[in-house]
């Protein structure tokens, strides 16, 4: 009887150790959507405020593909928060332009990135926007290309930061005039510059979402 129950009791010990496992990941899961749950909600709520992208232009010449659009947004509350207690809040614009195959995936043939970086100034009572083409780093990287306009108003320095006019995003000779391509246009807030107690605690809070798209397709005269 002891050979015969060795069998059953292996059974049994595999059956609970199964229902645990089981509920581990039961437990794991409802934990995502928990954490998830804020995050989805003020997703949705921005784009019920109106947030995005509009106005977006797209004109090509022999100097190369330019790119103009106003971005609507409201500045993230934590976001603002931070600003005011002396830490830079970076932003990062990007467009990829895709040429379409129905034989495969879109082929990327351009991209181009611009890096932004909103500060206060507490003795001024100011605020700076930068614009460099790298990123900034603690270690001053970026800024000696960088181009810099000072502000009164924090509204002043968003107005600025809203308005893309005329940014090149790809020379002439990428772009094959006979076949078809889209434009993809993307505006976010990049949490990796914050400093790393702030990265931290960052993680899963909805109050730093801010993340813009839009997709465009590119009308250009066809090569006779």
């Amino acid at each position: 009887m002891a050979a015969g129950g060795r069998p059953r009791a292996r059974s049994a010990g595999q059956a609970v150790r199964q229902g645990v496992g089981r509920l581990w990941l039961l437990l794991c899961v409802c934990l995502c959507g928990w954490l998830c749950a804020p995050g989805l909600a003020a997703a949705q709520a921005g784009t019920a405020a109106g947030d995005g992208i509009s106005d977006l232009r797209l004109e090509a010449s022999e100097g190369g593909l330019y790119l103009s659009a106003a971005l609507r947004f409201e500045l993230p509350p934590l976001a603002e928060d931070a600003l005011l207690k002396g830490i830079s809040i970076h932003f990062v614009e990007e467009a990829e332009v895709l040429r379409e195959r129905w034989y495969w995936t879109d082929k990327a043939v351009a991209r181009a990135t611009r890096y932004l970086r909103l500060s206060y100034q507490p003795l001024t009572r100011r605020w700076r926007l930068s614009q460099a083409a790298v990123p900034f780093s603690a270690s001053g990287l970026g800024l000696g290309s960088a181009l810099g306009q000072t502000y009164d108003e924090l509204g002043d320095a968003l107005a600025a930061m809203q308005r893309i006019a005329r940014w090149k995003i790809a020379d002439i000779d990428d772009i094959d005039r006979n076949a078809a391509h889209l434009v993809h246009l993307r505006f976010r807030l990049d949490m990796s510059q914050l400093p790393r107690p702030f990265q931290i605690g960052a993680m899963g809070r909805s109050g730093w979402d801010l993340v813009l798209s839009r997709t465009e397709r590119l009308s250009i005269e066809p090569q006779p």
